[in-house]
Order: structure tokens, then C-alpha cells, then sequence
């Protein structure tokens, strides 16, 4: 993943520069901490920059990547999720209506 990054929305502009899926994931801790400590795993099916907007004032720092399909960003979201087991994520990624996709990593959703 690209990062850290300040979560700001000036930031966000900067370096997520396309209209994409993607995921992420972000930090409560200001750089020039150098740990960087996972508290929300997220994913975007369309534009990662504003998703990531979203969370302007909760956050400090992001990580982010583009991905070539919302099916590649639900599964790199379910698998940060797994790995991190992040604090902030209080259930499972939820898949998109209708779409049938399987978690990765676990049973969520057979």
C-alpha cells in the first residue's frame, strides 16, 4: 500500500489522484510516528478519494491502493481486515448487494 499519508483533504487530492476502486486503511497517530497502527479497514467500489474524505476529522494518516475492480477492493478489505483485526471495523466488510462475493479469508457470507 502507498503511505502514509496526512489525512487531509488536501493530501487525499494530491496523491489519490484517479477516479478508482480501492482500499485502505488509517491511523490515529501523527507522523512523524513511524509506527502506524491499523484502526479502520475500508474499500471504496468506486472513488477512493472521497471515500477517504469521509473520514476527514477522525483520522490522522491513510494508506491506500488502486485497484482494477470493486471485487479486488471487497477482497483486499476483507483480508486488511483479517490481518489487522482493526478496532474501529465493528463487523465483517459487507459485499455489495446481489453480488455473490465470498470472503477470502472466512465463511461471513456462505
Amino acid at each position: 500500500m502507498e503511505g502514509p499519508y496526512t489525512l487531509t483533504e488536501k493530501e487525499v487530492d494530491r496523491v489519490v489522484a484517479r477516479k478508482s476502486p480501492g482500499a485502505y486503511i488509517l491511523d490515529r497517530k501523527k507522523l512523524p510516528e513511524q509506527t502506524f497502527y491499523v484502526y479502520y479497514a475500508g474499500r471504496s467500489d468506486v472513488d477512493v478519494n472521497a471515500r477517504l474524505k469521509q473520514h476527514l476529522g477522525n483520522y490522522s494518516r491513510f494508506k491506500f491502493e488502486y485497484h482494477s475492480s470493486p471485487k479486488s477492493a471487497f477482497e483486499k478489505e476483507c483480508n486488511l481486515y483479517h490481518d489487522f483485526n482493526p478496532p474501529d471495523n465493528s463487523v465483517h466488510p459487507a459485499r455489495p448487494a446481489n453480488s455473490g462475493w465470498k470472503c477470502p479469508r472466512c465463511t461471513a457470507f456462505d
